[in-house]
């Protein structure tokens, strides 16, 4: 075990990738040139001589740090930043334990989503599940289909939208365009056009269907009159 270094043995410049660690029971300094020790750790008593002043710093966007050694005792050297997963200007972002951050505006040139449809939200009179078809009407700005072939129908309410607009309103999410859960009942095949039916919330086929009752067209083919889910295109004419 090596118990006395030299600084008359140390090289100009020890890189932590080489020497990461000098340790033992005594390290006589001497006259360890300043800026010698690059990432390394000195540990040890000094037998004599003074070890050299290291002052370490780190700066950048949202970084912060400093420490100065004086060549006697030891110091702790940390590193802070400004990091947030909330809409903050001039900060580092990062994910929260979800997977999630927020942000203004992004611009990208692509983008992509696990879900397929783009909702918004609307004040409505009722919870809604997924899947329930919605009209403009009621005591709010939305509320459950209950007529056949309602021109005033305005979608299916989201399970899992891609994109979600007037997010922060208290409402329901209701799908505007793209593949969602629907509610149906009846004879259907893929393809069919898909308007309200007299149950409430559910849709059917027509495709004979009027301008502006048309929810979307059936990706699935459904045959039953009891109410099932199946997906629809929504926005489809």
């Amino acid at each position: 075990m090596v118990t006395k270094v030299k600084s008359s043995n140390l090289p100009q410049s020890i890189d932590a990738n080489a020497a990461p660690t000098l340790s033992g029971a005594n390290i006589n300094a001497g006259s360890v040139p300043n800026g010698a020790l690059t990432n390394s750790t000195i540990s040890g008593t000094a037998l004599g001589g003074t070890l050299p002043t290291l002052t370490l710093n780190v700066s950048g966007n949202g970084l912060s740090g400093s420490q100065t050694y004086n060549g006697s005792g030891s110091a702790t050297y940390t590193v802070s930043s400004n990091a947030t997963n909330a809409n903050n200007g001039n900060t580092i972002v990062f994910r929260d334990g979800s997977g999630n951050f927020s942000a203004g505006t992004v611009s990208a040139t692509a983008t992509a989503a696990q879900y397929a449809d783009l909702a918004e939200r609307y004040t409505s009179d009722g919870d809604y599940e997924p899947g329930t078809v919605l009209v403009f009407g009621g005591d709010a700005e939305v509320t459950q289909s209950t007529t056949a072939d309602d021109r005033r129908v305005a979608g299916v309410v989201s399970t899992n939208p891609a994109h979600l607009m007037n997010s922060e309103l208290d409402g329901v999410a209701v799908a505007l365009t793209g593949r969602v859960p629907c509610k149906v009942v009846g004879l259907i095949y893929k393809g069919d056009l898909m308007v309200t039916s007299g149950t409430p919330g559910v849709a059917m086929a027509n495709n004979d269907a009027k301008i502006g009752t048309v929810i979307g067209k059936a990706l699935e083919d459904y045959q039953s009159t009891e109410v099932g889910v199946i997906e629809v295109v929504v926005g489809r004419v």
